[in-house]
């Protein structure tokens, strides 16, 4: 990973439907990522959720991507 990099994790299965449930949506209405994109973390299949950690200034934000 490079240190520019934004941190990406594999969500648990427990995780993720959890976070589907939080926001009442299907896997298929959030956003794509690629299974080929180089900063999968490694055995990310397609159908996992993926959370992307970034830091705004001294913040910490949250994305949530669908590997396709």
């Amino acid at each position: 990973m490079h240190i520019l990099q934004p941190k990406h994790i594999k969500l648990k299965e427990k995780e993720a439907e959890e976070l589907l449930k939080e926001f009442n949506i299907s896997r298929a209405q959030l956003p794509k990522v690629f299974s080929d994109d180089p900063a999968l973390p490694e055995g990310s299949e397609v159908g996992d959720i993926i959370k992307i950690e970034r830091k705004d200034g001294e913040d910490t934000v949250f994305y949530y991507r669908v590997v396709v």
